[in-house]
């Protein structure tokens, strides 16, 4: 198929990873559907597009109700191009003491971190399944392999995350729908890194942290790999980075 018939949805197109990730997409062609929850905040990233030569479309969509999500899916697919790949970022990394976390927290960052991926990953593949073919990235993160003090909530989130991306690999791979985890581990090159954590950041002129435009070439190459070698789940982390 025509790349140009084609699109990409990105769930958590935010202004690091997300976005580079949408940007690397709309290079090759692909007519990319960037998702936030605030409309607003994606103009940056689609004048970014636009200007590189792409197709980018802005949807406000909160990933956490299932019928927002099933009308966004519903919309893409009939107004837009076919999913050919769906890319779940959305973040929840909100540190707490367990002595401390509320229930109603708790079961939001679970919301965000793998409910919305459920739900969002489930409509797509109703879709893949029908074409026989379809690319699935989840974005996880260490404490989807191990929990660290002070994140219980985003450690049960991200665990269960892994799990679900298993799952439905075990599943749809037989169907020709590639499914594969990535998990981030590692400071990535934000806003939020360079003001909070200055001593982490200076270790940028060191690739001590995580470039966004690296970690989207890498999706990039999850999506194209052929099915005879399929990577179920890849680990980015910087060459200082403890293991």
């Amino acid at each position: 198929m025509n790349p140009s018939k084609i699109s990409a949805l990105i769930i958590g197109a935010g202004d690091a990873t997300g976005g580079a990730i949408a940007k690397r997409f709309a290079q090759e062609g692909l007519l990319t559907c960037a998702v936030r929850r605030s409309a607003d905040k994606l103009q940056p990233l689609l004048d970014e597009i636009h200007g590189m030569g792409g197709t980018g479309y802005g949807f406000a969509c909160d990933a956490r109700k299932e019928d927002d999500v099933i009308q966004l899916v519903e919309d893409i697919e009939s107004e837009i191009a076919p999913i050919d790949v769906l890319v779940f970022n959305i973040g929840a990394n909100v540190p707490c003491s367990i002595l401390d976390e509320t229930a109603r927290k708790y079961f939001k960052i679970w919301e965000m971190a793998c409910f919305s991926a459920f739900l969002t990953g489930r409509e797509v593949a109703k879709r893949m399944v029908v074409r026989g073919r379809g690319t699935i990235l989840f974005t996880g993160a260490t404490a989807g392999l191990r929990g660290s003090a002070n994140f219980a909530a985003f450690a049960g989130a991200k665990h269960a995350l892994r799990a679900l991306s298993q799952s439905m690999a075990r599943e749809l791979g037989p169907k020709n729908i590639h499914v594969a985890h990535v998990i981030i581990d590692g400071a990535i090159d934000t806003t939020f890194i360079r003001d909070t954590f200055p001593d982490r950041y200076a270790l940028k002129d060191q690739d001590g942290i995580l470039n966004p435009d690296h970690i989207a070439d890498n999706y990039w190459h999850l999506y194209k790999q052929p099915r005879d070698a399929w990577t179920y789940e890849l680990d980015l982390r910087p060459w200082i980075e403890h293991w």
